[in-house]
């Protein structure tokens, strides 16, 4: 009887509150640094989430508001990257707008293949419209694509770059205040 009323004790004395939302918070900062490697998925966007969802749940140690200022800043700063690097890539390598276009529509049509698609996608499409609508020859429009990619290549590490400073900045403000 002792074994199960001290069972029954610990059980019910247990702060699960306090372990359930410190668990929803990290495995959502992890997925957001997880989905900041991946292309198309807003991981530093998860990782904001994770910030406003502890400040409401846990108060005790929740982030302010200059903190979580912060971190959309940083969530509208890894957008631009995102955006931007495969394009700007793209551009420095003698790419056209008939390129960039070709990344977009690849990326979109990439979705569709699951990871593989979003990796071939952007490349395939932005090769194609080099040649077709660009009407560059073969060297010129692989040189574009692959200014393209290492656009992509550079702009994801950006990406994850943020979401490691969105999460040092989240534990920062949320233990240390």
């Amino acid at each position: 009887m002792s074994f199960w009323h001290s069972t029954l004790h610990f059980l019910f004395s247990f702060d699960w509150p306090f372990y359930a939302v410190w668990a929803l918070t990290i495995t959502l900062l992890v997925s957001g640094l997880i989905g900041s490697c991946v292309p198309m998925v807003p991981g530093p966007l998860i990782i904001f989430a994770a910030c406003v969802e502890h400040s409401l749940l846990r108060p005790q140690s929740r982030m302010g508001w200059w903190g979580l200022g912060a971190e959309l800043l940083l969530v509208i700063a890894a957008c631009v990257l995102d955006f931007m690097s495969g394009a700007a890539g793209s551009k420095w390598f003698g790419g056209s707008r008939w390129g960039t276009a070709g990344v977009l529509i690849g990326g979109l049509v990439g979705l569709f293949f699951g990871f593989v698609g979003l990796i071939i996608g952007p490349i395939i499409g932005g090769f194609l419209f080099e040649m077709l609508f660009a009407r560059k020859t073969m060297k010129p429009a692989a040189k574009a694509t692959w200014g393209t990619v290492v656009g992509t290549g550079l702009g994801m590490i950006a990406r994850i770059g943020v979401g490691v400073v969105m999460i040092i900045l989240f534990f920062v403000d949320a233990l240390w205040r």
